[in-house]
């Protein structure tokens, strides 16, 4: 089932139920836990690889909850205190980390073994309203992937107040955000995401992607926040 995670650095997310699950601890119930692939790692290859599914999902996906959780610890010991004197640089993370944790659990959700083909249904009618056509929808977000400055995310998502879809670009996790818009479709561009298989060919890294497109629950997303009514 489909669940609002949340928004951080103005991106409200659709994706996986397990991203924010309760703690072990009664005083840490509130944090964030790694969710499972909904796959095996090796279920997309030849797109993308095990060994990188491995340390993408195990390393750097886990490093993200790490770190928003530490975070979370650090803020609350600031408000225990009543001394909020070095909150700007624990607020810098707390914003990069849970964008990254969110943006990671909504790629996974993004793929799948059985994926490529092309988007059907109320997806594919609002890519043909607001792109032109789905090839061009396709094109530019590609594209904009392709071209992420340094390390960042390709993105197409739903504006809740002009009521459409946008491709966009998010540098690191958090930059260049469209304030309140719902990722729909992901893709990580860091080199972290592609290098060991791909190099420095990230263009070929991108094309492979669209192999393992998920577009049924890409269809699924679009459907769920057009119909909810909720947005900011």
């Amino acid at each position: 089932m489909l669940q609002l995670l949340g928004a951080t650095a103005g991106i409200a997310a659709v994706g996986v139920e397990d991203a924010l699950a309760v703690g072990t601890e009664s005083s840490k119930n509130d944090r964030y836990t790694l969710p499972p692939l909904p796959y095996d790692y090796d279920a997309l290859a030849p797109a993308i690889d095990e060994q990188i599914m491995r340390l993408h999902h195990d390393k750097h996906h886990q490093g993200y909850v790490d770190g928003a959780n530490e975070a979370l610890d650090k803020l609350d010991t600031m408000r225990q205190k009543d001394r909020f004197n070095s909150i700007k640089p624990i607020k810098r993370d707390l914003s990069f980390n849970v964008s990254g944790h969110i943006l990671h659990s909504v790629f996974w959700e993004s793929m799948s073994p059985n994926g490529g083909g092309r988007p059907a249904g109320g997806l594919a009618t609002a890519l043909e309203r607001d792109f032109g056509s789905v090839d061009g929808a396709i094109a530019e977000f590609c594209t904009a992937a392709k071209n992420v400055e340094s390390s960042g995310w390709g993105l197409l998502v739903y504006d809740h107040l002009a009521d459409r879809l946008l491709v966009t670009q998010a540098e690191a996790h958090n930059d260049l955000a469209v304030q309140g818009a719902t990722p729909l479709l992901v893709i990580d561009v860091w080199e972290h995401a592609y290098y060991l298989q791909y190099t420095n060919d990230r263009g070929a890294y991108v094309d492979a992607f669209l192999d393992v497109v998920d577009w049924e629950t890409v269809r699924s997303r679009y459907e769920a926040v057009t119909s909810s009514n909720v947005w900011i």
